[in-house]
């Protein structure tokens, strides 16, 4: 179940491609999203995002196509930032491109994921839903994983041992999976949680795991709280 402040979240949409723009609006339509405004022409949509504040209205999630005629996608998400309020508002690129430069590059400005065309529902929706709760929703200051506590406030865990400390990525991989506690967090979210980009770090990101099961697992061969889901990424059990 989707929280319901995340489904309040007013989303914009950019693309030029009309059945893509409607299997997307039906996407979190169905989701239950109450708003979601959708553009054909990048001009439209900056002029829109310039103008929200002085109607009231207020932005929180850009889901933008890349290659569009006149202004591509990543010229909109740089122009839209330049919009005052509108700096840090997440957005997550739609494009039938996935070549390395064009995610470093989008990632560069801002966006907080990118997803290639063609794409399952699924998965569109799990990664919106991701950006969303690490943009929106509030950590817990203290995390129950049974065998022992974690503090986010400190970056300790309290084990029947002993305290240990947590490193500064290690903590960032705790706090990202608590925000979304009990549901998947691909890969990708994680990556960008730690370095801020979500390409090239699946490695780094399994290595960091590891260690962090050792700090806050009984057993860490047979994770309890920290587990993987094969082909999509982790999630976070709580108490």
């Amino acid at each position: 179940m989707v929280e319901p402040h995340l489904l309040s979240k007013h989303v914009v949409l950019v693309d030029d491609d009309p059945a893509l723009r409607e299997m997307v609006g039906a996407i979190f339509a169905q989701q239950g999203f109450r708003t979601v405004t959708a553009f054909a022409a990048p001009t439209d949509a900056l002029a829109y995002c310039r103008e929200a504040r002085s109607r009231g209205e207020e932005v929180h999630l850009l889901v933008l196509d890349v290659m569009m005629p006149l202004m591509n996608g990543l010229d909109l998400l740089e122009r839209i930032r330049l919009v005052p309020g509108m700096e840090k508002v997440p957005a997550v690129f739609l494009t039938a491109r996935d070549e390395p430069y064009d995610r470093i590059q989008g990632l560069g400005l801002g966006a907080d994921d990118y997803i290639a065309k063609p794409f399952l529902p699924q998965e569109l929706m799990l990664r919106v839903l991701a950006v969303l709760r690490r943009c929106y929703a509030q950590e817990s200051p203290e995390l129950d994983l049974g065998f022992c506590t974690v503090s986010l406030d400190t970056a300790e865990v309290t084990r029947p041992d002993g305290v240990v400390a947590l490193t500064a990525k290690e903590r960032a991989i705790l706090a990202t999976l608590a925000q979304n506690r009990g549901r998947i967090v691909t890969i990708d979210s994680l990556s960008l949680a730690c370095w801020g980009d979500s390409f090239g770090y699946e490695n780094s990101l399994m290595a960091h795991v590891r260690r962090l099961r050792e700090k806050i697992e009984r057993d860490p061969s047979a994770p309890e709280a920290l587990v993987t889901v094969r082909g999509l990424g982790y999630k976070l059990t709580l108490r």
